[in-house]
């Protein structure tokens, strides 16, 4: 039987994957979510975009969420940011991040791989949209499930 999303990442795997997102956050006024389904049929930026809206992700004050999205029984992924960031940042933007994110998947190493992309993509959104005095954490840092 194929292992669920919500049992794919032990709960100290998903602490550190939350804990990943918060260090990446002090840096930068975006928000970073990271969302787990088992299986995604079609195009997973398609079903990224769409839990995005669910998530009310585009709800922040400054458009500048980004969302993690992963199928693990597909083995499918997608990084999606909001408009706010698309109209900052050159279109491929997420490629070095979703390399690293891929290579790291192949060697097995989810929650290394998740963890550092996040990071990454923290230090990415630092240079257009830099933490603030008054930033307020405007979504959830845990890992969401579908």
């Amino acid at each position: 039987m194929a292992q669920s999303a919500k049992k794919f990442f032990t709960v100290t795997q998903q602490q550190a994957i939350q804990e990943a997102i918060v260090h990446a956050e002090q840096n930068t006024s975006g928000e970073i979510r990271v969302h787990l389904e088992d299986k995604c049929s079609g195009d997973p930026m398609q079903k990224a975009l769409k839990v995005f809206a669910h998530l009310k992700m585009q709800e922040t004050k400054l458009r500048n969420a980004v969302l993690f999205y992963l199928a693990i029984q597909d083995k499918k992924f997608a990084i999606l940011g909001d408009e706010g960031v698309h109209a900052v940042v050159p279109e491929n933007f997420w490629d070095s991040i979703k390399e690293h994110l891929q290579q790291q998947f192949k060697e097995g190493k989810f929650t290394e791989g998740l963890c550092e992309a996040v990071e990454k993509a923290g230090i990415q959104l630092k240079m257009h949209f830099p933490h603030k005095r008054d930033d307020v954490n405007e979504l959830k840092d845990e890992v969401s499930f579908g």
